[in-house]
């Protein structure tokens, strides 16, 4: 599916607040309700919007400590690779996992209260799982920017 400027405009606008009526959307992009309607399903059948979410303060909740933890497996084979991702995909703290190029096989992003929090779960979760030979941590100073949108 190619998208034209009025798809990106409402993508653009469903990222920013999914929660804007197919009223509101029409006025912005000024198109009938039904049209938005209509992109908006065709949208979701092509699969370019996968999901609709609610994005939480982790400060309010008091998940706060970002750490990015850059991991090193023991052996690149296709059956560790899949050991190790089938694992890492339950670990409630680890908010992505990325593949990647480089010194390290994996990048984690983990999400726990404090540094306590952090070290609980890398020595009762993290290093129990197979096949990791090392680990890195680094911890967010600060966020300054963390977006959605794309386009």
């Amino acid at each position: 599916m190619t998208l034209d400027a009025t798809d990106k405009k409402l993508l653009v606008l469903l990222q920013t607040d999914s929660k804007k009526t197919t009223k509101e959307l029409s006025l912005k992009l000024n198109l009938s309700v039904t049209a938005v309607y209509e992109r908006i399903k065709k949208l979701e059948r092509e699969g370019i919007i996968k999901n609709y979410v609610a994005l939480v303060d982790k400060t309010k909740i008091d998940k706060g400590f970002v750490v990015f933890c850059h991991l090193k497996l023991i052996q690149h084979t296709k059956e560790f690779l899949t050991k190790f991702e089938s694992e890492v995909i339950k670990l409630n703290e680890v908010l992505e996992c990325h593949h990647v190029s480089g010194d390290y096989d994996y990048i984690l992003k983990v999400l726990v209260k404090d540094m306590e929090e952090y070290r609980e779960f890398l020595v009762t979760k993290l290093t129990s799982l197979q096949h990791i030979g090392s680990t890195q941590s680094m911890f967010m100073i600060s966020e300054v920017k963390n977006s959605t949108v794309i386009f």
